[in-house]
């Protein structure tokens, strides 16, 4: 085997992990709701080099303007996002991210959260942690709420269930943004 096959064989194998470390890097991103890094790669003679490289934040929807004014959750139906916004900060909007809804919605208003509950088991079987409940409805409970093991509910149309389900690190801003009486803002 000559120095050539050798070289490029490390630079074959360097580039395999630096692929995989990207592809790690962008699920826990993903995960964790944060911007994604990506990673790029040029090959100069026999050299690789990696440089990470900044790439644009995932496109956001902006908080619907109705919401009224003050720290609150903002909750859309018809984009399935959580806004957690608190007009005292810098920025305003301390975390947006996408959540699953139940199999039925909340009617829009405006709410406090009313009940808080560390950890329990899901309509759907599932343990659950850092519930917010904020309405309820024509026998339903509406809250946020994350799986423990990172599962979006089955939505089954024959079920009343009002669980919005998000990831577990959003789930964990949520449980720390929205304490006993925080407004939660629903909209269309």
């Amino acid at each position: 085997m000559g120095p050539g096959v050798v070289v490029t064989g490390l630079t074959l194998g360097a580039l395999a992990v630096v692929s995989l470390l990207a592809f790690q890097a962008n699920g826990a991103q993903d995960r964790a709701g944060g911007a994604k890094p990506t990673v790029t790669t040029s090959t100069t003679g026999t050299a690789t080099t990696a440089a990470p490289t900044a790439s644009a934040t995932p496109t956001v929807p902006p908080v619907p303007t109705t919401t009224g004014t003050g720290p609150r959750v903002v909750y859309s139906i018809g984009s399935h996002y959580v806004w957690l916004v608190d007009p005292k900060k810098n920025p305003q909007v301390a975390a947006a991210f996408p959540v699953t809804p139940g199999s039925v919605e909340p009617t829009p208003g405006s709410y406090a959260v009313y009940s808080r509950t560390p950890t329990t088991t899901g309509t759907d079987g599932k343990q659950i942690e850092h519930v917010v409940r904020f309405a309820q409805q024509n026998g339903v409970v509406f809250g946020f709420s994350a799986a423990v093991d990172g599962a979006t509910p089955t939505t089954d149309p024959s079920a009343k269930t009002g669980g919005i389900r998000s990831g577990r690190a959003e789930g964990q801003l949520l449980w720390d943004f929205a304490p006993k009486d925080t407004k939660v803002v629903v909209v269309a």
